[in-house]
């Protein structure tokens, strides 16, 4: 289709406008995290990195952020196995129902998190309190797979749908069996799409906080929750900054990574 010159000049203005609308809030950002003012003024009266070593030094910021780790990477694991194991059931067998599972899978990606929060807390009080079990990293992780599930399922689905089954069947002809046909045939062509669907998932589950407000106990707290608690307060400021310019910097390690994975998959 050709466009006129006017056609073109206008939509590289509303792609320029669209980007800066995104991108020029974290730019402020990650330039306030080095302003030496205590305050959110602008422009900045200097730069310094000393709210970075106070950053470094705050010993509940390291708590949480160790929090969010082990969070993302339990929640990532369920998602994994989970997702993958919906994924080749969805795409594999015929069976009653197939269409109504693949829409139950991802329907908590696109229902409201204050909801799916709501949910789980109910669920966890009549369900584990009663055994003993409260509310902590158990339950957050629980929580987090429940939404990261949904990403490694369509990514791994759509590749399940491109690779045509001849392979597998030639490989079962030959006289592999089950197990083998999927470490040397099945796995290394859908290996990409897992892994970017982990990464996604880590990368969502990281940077939670509705979901994690209604599933997180009193002593647990992880990274987002703690910018939550301490952005309001005067003297953390600058320290919040610091954090959320290195999470803008962390989130593009992933992002990039699973993006160039599923991009090979179109070349």
């Amino acid at each position: 289709m050709e466009l006129s010159r006017g056609a073109r000049v206008a939509l590289r203005l509303a792609m320029a406008l669209g980007l800066a609308v995104i991108y020029v809030p974290l730019a402020l950002v990650l330039v306030n995290s080095f302003n030496a003012s205590r305050s959110f003024a602008w422009p900045p009266s200097g730069l310094s990195t000393r709210w970075w070593t106070a950053a470094w030094q705050e010993t509940g910021l390291r708590e949480a952020l160790y929090t969010s780790l082990k969070a993302g990477l339990g929640a990532t694991a369920i998602a994994v196995v989970l997702g993958t194991m919906a994924a080749f059931a969805v795409t594999r067998y015929r069976f009653f129902g197939r269409q109504a599972v693949s829409f139950l899978l991802i329907l908590p990606l696109a229902l409201p998190g204050i909801v799916t929060g709501i949910a789980l807390n109910a669920a966890f009080r009549t369900v584990l309190t009663p055994l003993g079990i409260g509310f902590g990293l158990f339950t957050v992780v629980v929580g987090h797979a429940t939404f990261c599930i949904v990403v490694v399922f369509n990514n791994v689905a759509a590749r399940l749908r491109r690779l045509a089954p001849t392979a597998e069947e030639a490989s079962a002809d030959l006289g592999a069996h089950t197990f083998q046909t999927f470490w040397y045939v099945t796995l290394p062509a859908v290996r990409s799409a897992l892994f970017a669907g982990a990464l996604l998932a880590f990368a969502l589950s990281f940077d939670e906080i509705v979901v994690t407000t209604f599933t997180a106990g009193p002593g647990t707290q992880t990274l987002p929750l703690w910018i939550f608690d301490n952005l309001a307060r005067p003297d953390q400021g600058p320290i919040v900054d610091v954090v959320a310019a290195l999470l803008i910097v962390l989130s593009i390690v992933p992002v990039y990574l699973a993006q160039r994975l599923s991009g090979e998959v179109l070349r």
